[in-house]
């Protein structure tokens, strides 16, 4: 059984209550359940911090033993060099996920530190972003 862990940045905490224009109305915990029922074939386990440190500890932690990350670093996407180099770093191939598309919002979202060390980027549809990137570790 492929052991996948999901791992969400800053303010996905607030998923169903945050701009659902853009993020929908869904919880993460709300459709992580779903998930979990939809793939039983996965080992599936899930992580959220709003805190840069904590989620690179998590991508350390996990980067050698586990089949899979899927990433959504949320802003830290655009920002931090630090989980681009825990990416770099690990061993474990890492999906970077975003729920919208990136590059029709604002300009500074159209950079990241995550892209060049990712297996794969899957952005812009939604929650089922998530579900794209996991049918990936088939």
């Amino acid at each position: 059984m492929k052991k996948i862990i999901i791992i969400n940045g800053p303010n996905l905490n607030l998923l169903g209550k945050r701009e659902p224009g853009i993020y929908g109305a869904q919880s993460f915990e709300d459709f992580y359940a779903e998930l979990k029922t939809k793939y039983e074939a996965f080992e599936l386990s899930y992580f959220q911090s709003n805190i840069e440190g904590e989620l690179i500890d998590k991508i350390q932690e996990v980067g050698f033993s586990y089949d899979g990350i899927i990433l959504n670093a949320a802003a830290y996407t655009h920002t931090s060099v630090g989980i681009g180099d825990a990416i770099k770093a690990i061993e474990t191939p890492v999906i970077e996920v975003h729920i919208s598309n990136t590059y029709a919002r604002e300009e500074f979202r159209h950079q990241s530190f995550i892209s060049p060390n990712a297996k794969g980027v899957i952005l812009g549809f939604g929650l089922q972003s998530y579900e794209l990137a996991l049918q990936s570790f088939l």
